[in-house]
């Protein structure tokens, strides 16, 4: 029965951030410093998230193969290669660097 509490607090609470994000006033939300916030928000979470998921194993930090990957997808960016072939260099090091059992 825990599990459904932690749900529906889980669910009120979503519905609670939810409705606060509507109450806002537009006015406050055209501020300079909010509209930065704002841009530069999801890159700082997107660079958190793929840190943690290269760099963490439980609650131990490795360099294996992801950071091979992410290091090649990092060099394809700064020459500005299209998105699919970062990707697809990302992957093709990452698989290397596990096949040459790294």
């Amino acid at each position: 029965m825990n599990v459904w509490i932690a749900i529906g607090v889980t669910a009120g609470a979503c519905y609670a951030v939810k409705l606060a994000g509507l109450l806002v006033p537009a006015g406050a939300l055209e501020r300079p410093p909010v509209r930065r916030l704002a841009a530069l928000l999801p890159v700082a979470l997107l660079a958190a998230l793929t840190a943690q998921q290269t760099f963490a194993d439980g609650h131990a930090l490795v360099l294996d193969a992801r950071a091979a990957g992410l290091a090649a997808a990092a060099v394809a960016l700064v020459l500005r290669a299209p998105f699919l072939l970062v990707v697809a260099a990302a992957v093709a090091v990452t698989a290397g660097v596990r096949a040459l059992g790294g």
